[in-house]
């Protein structure tokens, strides 16, 4: 029973540790395949219920924007539309205009480590009298644990025409760190987007 415990241990943390961030899906429209945007100057807009996880986004989209070779230019405060973003990026010069979409994808639950101790049965006296008893205890240390794992849906919009470039949607499996999270939601998307031949 204990080997069949470890065994189901080891095999919850191998699992956990093939989790890894990916792209869900992706779109591409072909007639902009080859036209980069490496050099160009790109205004970068992060929608987000939470203020902090908006302000991450902004950042970490930007700096993977300008890892790719373009410049990153900070889209408006507060919310808006499409049009109102295309309006932002024409007005700032920006060649493309990047939306990111960000939100809970799903919460992970773990529960605190368990204590027990038990102490079984025993024969006590002679003549074939005896005496049994037990005593278990089990105690939770430490209570539930809730952690986010993130979604990203991600455009690229030429600003000259309006048209969509591209779009992808990435997932993140749950853990502690929210900036490491949105790191690699924007390194899977923008990837993407540059193994499409829009960097």
């Amino acid at each position: 029973m204990f080997r069949n415990a470890c065994l189901g241990l080891v095999t919850a943390f191998a699992l956990a540790g093939c989790a890894s961030t990916k792209l869900d899906a992706q779109w591409a429209d072909p007639q902009f395949a080859g036209r980069s945007l490496a050099g160009s100057k790109i205004l970068v807009v992060c929608e987000a219920n939470d203020l902090t996880l908006k302000r991450v986004c902004q950042e970490r989209m930007a700096a993977e924007v300008v890892a790719l070779g373009a410049t990153a230019l900070p889209g408006p405060d507060g919310g808006g539309s499409a049009e109102t973003y295309l309006g932002a990026a024409r007005s700032a010069g920006a060649r493309a205009l990047l939306v990111a979409s960000v939100a809970p994808d799903a919460n992970v639950v773990s529960s605190g480590p368990q204590v027990s101790f038990g102490l079984g049965g025993f024969n006590w006296g002679g003549g074939g009298s005896s005496v049994g008893g037990g005593v278990g205890v089990s105690m939770p240390v430490g209570g539930a644990r809730v952690q986010t794992a993130y979604g990203a849906n991600t455009s690229l919009t030429d600003v000259a025409s309006g048209k969509l470039m591209w779009t992808g949607k990435a997932s993140t499996p749950a853990q502690d760190d929210l900036g490491a999270q949105i790191g690699e939601l924007s390194r899977a998307t923008l990837g993407a987007a540059q193994k499409a031949g829009l960097f």
